[in-house]
């Protein structure tokens, strides 16, 4: 029987597909499929919020106990710890602290020479200004402003420890006389709460001569008759204690701050002699009658507004 012949007719060319293009270096390939259209949907169900870096210093350690304390609790508590220890404050937290509902208004610091001497020693003194500077954003260790406590319009003055120790210089001093000057022009007593560890060496006999020139912006606010308070925080010694903090009409001091002229450790290697307990600090001096109370910082507001308040009866205030 015969083969059916064979069919030569041409078969239909069949469709190839392109050869992809050649990618270029470092390229991932595109994804492709029904899952793509639906794959950033579901990335951002699926994928993890960006996680924010806790903040710095979350946990403070108790310098008296040891035990970490939850930073938010100690903001709280306005940075006093469960064991009583009152933690240094920077002059803005004082202000916010001090002055009625927060409510204040910085005056401005006058403008000094730097490094009048050229002082160097294993830093040059222009050098640790600009660190001070900027670790703190102020321009020196004085801060002041107006507003009111309890009512009465004052003039508050703080000295910032963080910046240089607080150490009186020419800067400090001229502070300290535009706020003498500011209160005396509002009709307003002054305020200042004190913390250094002395004059500033870097300054020499111009930062003693403000020991003298503070102790005269003192006595145009007694020819004013108007009150000048001092509040001791820690700590306060060397040429500051020599000087106008211990010239206040009257003296507060904060729990357990360090109060005198030269340091403990000087005192016993000087007299050869072992210090009572407690020696420096102001429970000790307000048993001495160096200081007139000493008041928790929660109660400073209430205890200075009473004070003004009863100092400036029958006294007219101008302050805005």
């Amino acid at each position: 029987m015969a083969k059916p012949p064979k069919d030569h007719a041409p078969k239909p060319a069949v469709a190839v597909a392109p050869a992809p293009a050649a990618m270029a270096p470092g390229a991932k390939p595109a994804r492709g499929g029904w899952l793509a259209k639906f794959a950033p949907g579901v990335r951002n169900l699926v994928a993890k919020p960006a996680s924010k870096a806790p903040p710095e210093n979350l946990w403070i350690k108790d310098p008296d106990g040891g035990e970490m304390i939850y930073r938010p609790d100690l903001e709280e508590a306005w940075w006093v710890t469960p064991s009583g220890r009152h933690m240094r404050i920077r002059p803005k937290l004082r202000f916010e602290f001090t002055f009625d509902d927060g409510a204040y208004k910085e005056l401005p610091t006058p403008t000094v020479v730097d490094d009048p001497l050229k002082f160097v020693d294993d830093r040059a003194y222009v050098e640790r200004l600009k660190s001070a500077r900027a670790t703190t954003g102020e321009t020196d260790a004085m801060a002041l402003a107006h507003g009111k406590i309890g009512g009465v319009p004052v003039v508050v003055l703080v000295q910032d420890f963080a910046f240089m120790g607080g150490s009186l210089g020419m800067a400090a001093g001229e502070g300290f006389i535009a706020a003498a000057e500011a209160a005396v022009k509002r009709k307003a007593p002054l305020v200042i709460f004190t913390a250094a560890g002395g004059a500033r060496m870097q300054e020499g006999a111009l930062s003693l001569m403000q020991m003298a020139r503070t102790t005269l912006a003192i006595q145009d606010l007694k020819k004013a008759r108007l009150p000048y308070i001092v509040v001791l925080t820690d700590p306060t010694t060397g040429g500051v204690t020599a000087s106008y903090a211990m010239l206040g009409d009257i003296h507060l001091a904060e729990p357990g701050a360090m109060i005198g002229f030269a340091g403990p450790r000087v005192i016993e290697e000087t007299i050869r002699e072992t210090l009572p307990p407690g020696f420096q600090r102001s429970e000790y001096l307000l048993e001495k009658g160096m200081v007139d109370r000493v008041v928790p910082r929660k109660d400073l507001p209430q205890v200075l507004g009473s004070i003004l308040e009863t100092l400036m009866i029958g006294r007219r205030s101008v302050a805005a």
